[in-house]
C-alpha cells in the first residue's frame, strides 16, 4: 500500500469526476424543472419529488456503497454504478410520465453516490495525515466545479435541444466515467484487508460506528453546515427566477460565486495541511461561515428586494468556510474506525444526504417565499452545526 507524499493529481481528477455524478444529477436539470413539469403535466411541488426521490435513494444506497467496497474492493463498485447510472439516465430521457421519471431518478440516486463514498475510502487506503488532507482538498476543488458547470450546461442543452437532452448528456458522462475507471482506476483495497459482506455483520458495523458519540456529533455538524448552503440549491429556481429575475440560462450567477468559494476553501485547506492543526483549520472555517451568514441575514433584513450581486456574495464566503472545514472533519470521522473506512464514509454520507433530502422536500418549500426567510434558515442551520461541533470539542476535552 503506497503512502507517499507524491503528487496524486491524476487520481484526484478521476475521483473528483466520479464524485460529480451525484451533484451533476441535481444541478443539471434545475433550469429545466418547470419545463419538465409542463411536459409531464406535473405541478412544481410534484416536480420537487424528482429531486427528493433522487436524494432519498442516493442516501439509502450510500449505506451500502462503502460496505460493499470493503467486501469486494473499490473498483467493482465504481464500474457497476457508473454503468447503471448511464442506463438510468437514458430511462429518464425517454420518460413520458412523472411516475416513470421518478422511477429512473431513483435508480440514478442508487448509483450516484458511489464515486463520492468509495473515493474517500480510496484516499484513505493510499495516504495518511497531511498527504490525505491535500489529496482530499484537490478532489474537493475539482469536484466543486460540477455545481458551477452543471446548471450552465443544463440551461444550454435545454434551450438548444429540449429537456430530454440533459439526461442524454448525463448518460454520456456516466459512460465516459465507466471507460475511464476501467482503464485508469487501480484497486486499492486488496483481498487480505477485506471484510465479508454479511447483513448481520453489516448491521453490527453500522451500530458500532453510529452509536459512537464522537461520530454522531461530528456527522451532525457536517450535515448542518452543508444544509446552510444546500438550502439554496432546491430553492434556486425560485430564488433566481422569481426573486432575482434571472433567466434559466443565468444560474451561473449563483452557482459561480458559491463554487468559487468551495474551490478557494479547499485550496486553503490543502495549503494549511501540515502547517496548521485540524482544530485551527475547522475553527477558521466556522468564523468565515458565521461572517457570511450574518452578512446574508443583515442584507436581506435591510433590503427586502434583493439584487445582484449582493444577494449571492455571502454564499461565496459561506462555502469558503464550509469547504475549509470539511476535509479535516471528514478525515477525523474516518480515522475513528481505520478498519471500517468505507462503512464510516457510507454512514456519514447517508446522514448528510438524508438531511439534504429533508431540506429539499420539506424545508426549502417553506422558506423560499422570501430571501429573508432563506437567510434566517441558513443561520439556523449553521448555529445548530456549530453547537454540535462545540459538543464534540467538550467531549474530547473530558476524555483527554
Amino acid at each position: 500500500m503506497s503512502r507517499t507524499n507524491n503528487n496524486h493529481f491524476g487520481l484526484a481528477i478521476l475521483l473528483a469526476a466520479l464524485s460529480t455524478l451525484g451533484p451533476f444529477s441535481i444541478d443539471t436539470f434545475l433550469p429545466a424543472m418547470q419545463a419538465i413539469g409542463q411536459s409531464l403535466s406535473a405541478s412544481p411541488i410534484q416536480m420537487q419529488q424528482a429531486l427528493t426521490v433522487y436524494l432519498l435513494s442516493y442516501a439509502v444506497m450510500m449505506l451500502w456503497h462503502g460496505s460493499i467496497s470493503d467486501a469486494v474492493g473499490r473498483r467493482p463498485v465504481v464500474l457497476v454504478t457508473t454503468l447503471l447510472f448511464s442506463l438510468a439516465s437514458i430511462g429518464c430521457a425517454f420518460s413520458t410520465s412523472l411516475g416513470g421519471l421518478l422511477l429512473f431518478r431513483a435508480l440514478q440516486g442508487l448509483c450516484g453516490g458511489a464515486g463520492l463514498v468509495v473515493g474517500r475510502a480510496i484516499i484513505r487506503d493510499k495516504l495518511d495525515g497531511a498527504a490525505a488532507q491535500r489529496l482530499m482538498s484537490q478532489v474537493t476543488m475539482l469536484f466543486s466545479l460540477s455545481p458551477a458547470i452543471a446548471p450552465v450546461v443544463g440551461g444550454w442543452l435545454f434551450g438548444a435541444f429540449g429537456w430530454q437532452s440533459i439526461f442524454v448528456f448525463m448518460a454520456l458522462v456516466g459512460m465516459l466515467l465507466f471507460v475511464m475507471s476501467w482503464f485508469a482506476l487501480a484497486e486499492t483495497h486488496h483481498e487480505p484487508h477485506r471484510t465479508p459482506l454479511h447483513f448481520g455483520q453489516l448491521m453490527r458495523n453500522y451500530l458500532q460506528v453510529g452509536r459512537k458519540r464522537e461520530f454522531q456529533l461530528l456527522a451532525a455538524a457536517v450535515s448542518f453546515n452543508f444544509a446552510g448552503f444546500f438550502l439554496y440549491i432546491p430553492s434556486a429556481p425560485v430564488f433566481l427566477i422569481q426573486h432575482l429575475h434571472l433567466r434559466p440560462d443565468q444560474f451561473l450567477w449563483m452557482f459561480g460565486p458559491a463554487v468559487s468559494g468551495i474551490m478557494f476553501g479547499a485550496f486553503l485547506s490543502g495549503k494549511m495541511a501540515g502547517r496548521r492543526g485540524p482544530r485551527e483549520t475547522v475553527s477558521l472555517g466556522y468564523v468565515l461561515m458565521f461572517i457570511a451568514a450574518s452578512a446574508n441575514l443583515l442584507y436581506n433584513w435591510l433590503q427586502p428586494q434583493a439584487v445582484m450581486p449582493w444577494a449571492v456574495l455571502p454564499l461565496a464566503l459561506y462555502t469558503t468556510g464550509m469547504s475549509l472545514a470539511a476535509p479535516s472533519i471528514t478525515l477525523n470521522l474516518m480515522d475513528q474506525f481505520p478498519a471500517l473506512r468505507g462503512t464510516v464514509s457510507s454512514l456519514q454520507g447517508f446522514l448528510q444526504t438524508m438531511m439534504s433530502s429533508i431540506v429539499a422536500g420539506v424545508v426549502a418549500p417553506l422558506v423560499w417565499g422570501s430571501t429573508l426567510s432563506l437567510s434566517l434558515c441558513m443561520m439556523a442551520f449553521l448555529v445548530v452545526g456549530f453547537l454540535f461541533r462545540m459538543a464534540y470539542r467538550r467531549r474530547i476535552s473530558r476524555l483527554a
